[in-house]
């Protein structure tokens, strides 16, 4: 359990990495769309299917792997499709599947 949270730590961090360059425009800008617009959305992913059999609410484990499939998805769809929004519908469902996961003090 406390391996698949450094793995899903570690590949959080380097999905953000990822959108900051993208975002700074660090490489050329084919290199930066693809940082920002696939492999963050591919990294993110992955680190929710890490985390979702570490949440606490049962209810909550299938549909953090449905956000994560979403986001690898959709991140493999063209970029000018009108259904490539899906993959932020799938992070941001995973984002809010995380916020109330979290434990009650």
């Amino acid at each position: 359990m406390k391996n698949q949270q450094t793995i899903q730590g570690v590949i959080s961090i380097i999905a953000v990495i990822c959108l900051a360059a993208g975002w700074f425009n660090l490489f050329s800008p084919e290199i930066n769309n693809i940082l920002s617009k696939r492999v963050f959305y591919i990294l993110i992913g992955i680190s929710f299917f890490f985390q979702a059999p570490s949440l606490s609410n049962q209810k909550l484990v299938y549909p953090m792997y449905a956000a994560a499939l979403i986001c690898v998805v959709g991140a493999f769809l063209p970029l000018e499709s009108r259904v490539s929004g899906i993959k932020t519908i799938g992070l941001l469902g995973g984002i809010i599947i995380s916020v109330f996961n979290r434990p009650k003090r």
